[in-house]
């Protein structure tokens, strides 16, 4: 699905409405536990502007992970698809509600009952636009995104809109790049990667983003070759498949100029 500046800023009012009626406002807790598909820009950019808090979740976190996360954020909606990669998320998020009494609202992607994605935040005519209150607070907390918890529980990090704009005004002037770049994001967008050096900054840029959702690296490089990539940012085992399957044939992303490489 491709969608024009216009269709996203409609799509993010409409959500930002839907968000509303479930009784969020500012200040709470929105996680997002969504592969790289459209609907997790949609939330993450509608619950910003209503001045709510995202907490990006990677798609492999399970119960033990979740019930921490989730529990020690305080979460009021939890938004999931319904099954991805073979697993029930919905059936484990609505687990997980029963235990947690913060968590007043599941939404789930591709779910045909009443806690559908679509019928639960785009089905109503209302929209919030961006000029409309509350005006945000440079400062205040727009993010709050686990670490891996190696050694001991995850730390909730806290990013505020000037953190994640600095970020991104410090990326762009390094990489050089403008509104005519096109940025693939294909490491997942519940990591700070994924999320931050290259969601959020195609967006800051008004530049094209490309989502991939699962990592199969000759279909990574197809998907370079044929959108124009020119940068995009992971960790080293995705710029290692990403040299073996043009080696073994895949197109050349002739485009690519900057792979932002971290970790490992």
């Amino acid at each position: 699905r491709r969608f024009s500046w216009r269709q996203l800023a409609d799509t993010v009012a409409r959500c930002a409405a839907g968000l509303q009626d479930l009784g969020v406002g500012a200040g709470d807790i929105v996680a997002v536990q969504l592969p790289n598909w459209w609907e997790f820009v949609v939330v993450a950019l509608a619950a910003n502007r209503i001045g709510a808090v995202v907490n990006p979740l990677m798609p492999i976190f399970r119960e033990r992970e979740l019930s921490y996360m989730l529990g020690f954020a305080g979460a009021k909606v939890l938004v999931v698809p319904k099954v991805f990669r073979g697993f029930d998320h919905a059936a484990m998020a609505h687990g997980l509600q029963r235990e947690l009494p913060n968590l007043r609202q599941v939404v789930v992607v591709d779910g045909d009952g009443g806690d559908g994605f679509e019928s639960l935040l785009l089905s109503g005519t209302r929209r919030v636009e961006p000029a409309q209150p509350p005006r945000l607070a440079p400062d205040a907390m727009a993010v709050v995104m686990f670490t891996s918890g190696t050694t001991g529980s995850p730390k909730g990090v806290m990013h505020s809109h000037n953190t994640l704009l600095a970020c991104n005004r410090a990326l762009a002037g390094r990489f050089g790049l403008s509104g005519d770049d096109v940025l693939l994001a294909c490491s997942p967008l519940g990591h700070m990667t994924g999320y931050a050096a290259v969601m959020l900054l195609g967006i800051s840029l008004g530049a094209t983003v490309v989502l991939q959702d699962v990592w199969e690296a000759r279909r990574g490089v197809t998907i370079m070759a044929d959108e124009g990539v020119t940068f995009t940012a992971a960790s080293t085992p995705f710029l290692s498949d990403i040299c073996e399957a043009v080696a073994a044939g895949a197109p050349r992303p002739a485009a690519l100029r900057n792979f932002l490489c971290g970790g490992a």
